[in-house]
């Protein structure tokens, strides 16, 4: 019975492998321009307003539930 043995470069040698390899994924990247990236920057600080916003009406709506309403049903009034 034959066992196949597996043959490992130096750890030296796969690092600058795995550089190389990164180096060449990272020149086929298309980068964009920055006019995309002050559009995608406006879209987000957007988003994040209007989010935020929904969240703190949300606040405002479920605290004058549970601060307001639900001691209003138990005080008898």
């Amino acid at each position: 019975m034959a066992v196949d043995v597996v043959r490992r470069d130096s750890f030296p040698k796969r690092v600058n492998t795995y550089y190389h390899d990164v180096v060449a994924e990272m020149r086929k990247v298309a980068w964009p321009d920055r006019p995309q990236i002050q559009q995608a920057t406006i879209g987000i600080i957007a988003i994040v307003l209007f989010v935020g916003a929904v969240i703190a009406l949300l606040d405002l709506a479920i605290q004058q539930v549970f601060v307001r309403g639900l001691p209003a049903l138990f005080s008898g009034r």
